[in-house]
């Protein structure tokens, strides 16, 4: 693993700790950022030809937006 993939993977997985404490707080505007630096980070890494299909699992994602 490359030191980038490796700072990538480890800003991930920060976010990902972040967006659960969001969550967990009740603040859905915050989850709804968190999963958007999400997303931004692992776009990044494909952007390079990172796989990061086992980082994150999707349904995480999926439910870090915002309602309408």
């Amino acid at each position: 693993m490359s030191e980038f993939e490796a700072v990538l993977r480890g800003q991930v997985a920060d976010g990902l700790k972040t967006l659960d404490q969001a969550r967990r707080a009740g603040h859905d505007y915050e989850v709804h950022l968190h999963g958007a630096r999400i997303r931004d980070l692992l776009d990044m890494a494909a952007r390079h030809g990172i796989d990061t299909g086992e980082w994150v699992d999707p349904a995480v994602l999926e439910s870090a937006t915002l309602g309408d």
